[in-house]
């Protein structure tokens, strides 16, 4: 029989065995000494804990209830660790991860925007130059209203990437610990 613990991680609430606990508390006081960023790490360790929070819910099957090793071994081999070092190696851990390809999305970069970020963000996520995009969308408005409403329109469905989450998804970045720790930098700045 083993114990299990409730916890909160990232706005839910998860049941998660004693060993899986220690092991995720041991990663994320781990993860907090690596990244090293003054006043920024709460928000950084708030963006972990919010992206562990969706991993978990999406290994967890339909019939599992408690959080168990497996699942926390392969979160934190997903997440890794700021540094980049290999969070496998460190933590010891006997399973390997199955990868995931990163999912790219469609958001307004605030980072790179100009009016509503749009160009912007359509050159991250087609991985062209934002340049080329504003010429096109330039050449659109010229030539007749097109140009203006496909902006518009791409401003009003396009949400705007305000987590390092977002900004990894929008670049079709891997949502890693060092990833999120680079876009949470840059969030702040």
């Amino acid at each position: 029989m083993k114990k299990v613990i409730n916890v909160g991680i990232g706005g839910r609430s998860f049941v998660i065995d004693e060993d899986a606990y220690l092991r995720l508390d041991a990663y994320i006081e781990r993860f907090r000494e690596k990244v090293q960023m003054g006043l920024q790490t709460n928000e950084v360790i708030e963006e972990v804990e919010i992206r562990i929070a969706e991993l978990f819910t999406e290994y967890m099957g339909p019939k599992q209830e408690v959080v168990n090793i497996s699942i926390v071994n392969r979160v934190i081999s997903q997440l890794g660790l700021p540094d980049g070092t290999d969070a496998d190696k460190e933590f010891m851990f006997n399973e390997k991860e199955n990868t995931m390809k990163p999912v790219k999305k469609f958001f307004r970069d605030p980072d790179n925007k100009q009016i509503g970020g749009v160009c912007s963000g359509l050159a991250a996520y087609l991985d062209i130059d934002v340049t080329l995009v504003r010429i096109v969308f330039l050449v659109a408005l010229i030539c007749g209203s097109i140009g203006f409403w496909m902006y518009v329109i791409f401003w009003i469905i396009a949400p705007l990437a305000q987590t390092a989450s977002d900004k990894c998804e929008m670049r079709g970045l891997p949502i890693t610990a060092e990833n999120l720790r680079r876009f949470s930098s840059a969030n702040n700045k």
